[in-house]
């Protein structure tokens, strides 16, 4: 039963990466991956705070954690795709494009993360109080 909720989750998370790119990307424009960069900070902001609340609390199941987690968050981040357009960037030539997408995903995602967990011992902490 888990591959299944899995699976949904994963479908899910993929649909709304792809929604949220074509968004990003129509916004900010295609010359550099702010769409790609975007899903991976926001992704790493909720895994963290999923992760955070499901460790800390009893409110999330074990199930739903690995739906939401590994289906929802894992189809919605995409390390493939920074890989390919950082590589595209390279053989464009494009070596400070390259480094600021080295840089901002894995400050931005980091930092993200961190931000997360902050945010979800926060929102616990008001509701204990």
């Amino acid at each position: 039963m888990n591959s299944l909720y899995v699976a949904i989750g994963g479908a899910l998370g993929s649909v709304a990466r792809y929604q949220m790119d074509g968004w990003v990307q129509a916004k900010f424009g295609a010359q550099f991956p702010y769409g790609t960069l975007a899903v991976n900070v926001v992704g790493s902001f909720l895994l963290a705070l999923l992760m955070f609340v499901a460790l800390h609390t009893e409110a999330i199941s074990p199930s739903m954690r690995l739906a939401l987690s590994t289906g929802v968050i894992g189809g919605f981040t995409t390390y493939s795709t920074f890989n390919y357009e950082t590589l595209r960037l390279a053989q464009n030539g494009a070596w400070a494009l390259v480094a600021l997408n080295l840089v901002g995903t894995l400050a931005g995602c980091l930092i993200a993360g961190a931000l997360g967990w902050i945010f979800a011992g926060f929102l616990l902490d008001l509701r204990q109080g």
